[in-house]
């Protein structure tokens, strides 16, 4: 088997590489999809966010109102820290349990928004990185997310450089490209990930 962690900046189009890249057969394994779960109502994920941001960061309904929460931490990085010490551990957990259940020589792709910043890198065989501009960033989360530029810059500088990340690329996919492109250089690495799967189980 295979461990990839697949990261990118805000914009960059991670979630379009991951998508292709599980169209080639890779096992994909979304820390942000399982980071909403640990914390859905009734999980003791969310009553630990609770017990540190208080009942303002709840929605009616009893679940997690997560623009609310997102515009507590993104402003103050000790308070994204305390965030990111309750969400990760679960997140850590759960991903685990999905990696082995996996095939011997399957591709899992790990898509850990903040890997980078985390220091997650040795976790993984190898680790991708979807790069693009800043500019191209900024102008797709205003653009396409509908984002205030304010909020867009707030998120970007919240994550790693864009130098820190290509530091720890294995593999770097260019997103600043027609799709067409994108999915020529995925299929690309969907080779040389198989073949590496292979190999690891030869």
């Amino acid at each position: 088997m295979l461990s990839v962690g697949l990261t990118g900046g805000i914009g960059a189009g991670k979630s379009e590489v991951s998508r292709l890249l599980t169209e080639r057969g890779a096992l994909l394994i979304d820390a942000d999809k399982i980071a909403r779960e640990v914390v859905e109502p009734g999980t003791p994920g969310l009553a630990a966010v609770v017990e540190a941001f208080g009942d303002e960061v709840l929605a009616p309904d009893g679940a997690l109102d997560r623009p609310k929460l997102g515009s507590v931490v993104f402003a103050d990085a000790d308070k994204l820290a305390t965030l990111n010490k309750i969400v990760h551990p679960l997140v850590g957990a759960r991903s685990a349990e999905l990696e082995a259940a996996a095939g011997p020589d399957s591709v899992v792709v790990h898509d850990v928004p903040l890997l980078a910043e985390n220091g997650l890198a040795p976790l993984y065989d190898l680790v991708i990185v979807v790069d693009v501009s800043p500019a191209t960033q900024l102008d797709r989360l205003t653009r396409l997310r509908g984002m205030s530029e304010e909020d867009a810059r707030a998120r970007m500088s919240a994550q790693a450089t864009r130098e820190k990340r290509l530091e720890i690329a294995d593999i770097v996919i260019d997103n600043d490209v027609p799709l067409e492109r994108l999915r020529e250089r995925v299929d690309e690495v969907w080779a040389e990930l198989a073949r590496r799967a292979r190999a690891a189980t030869a």
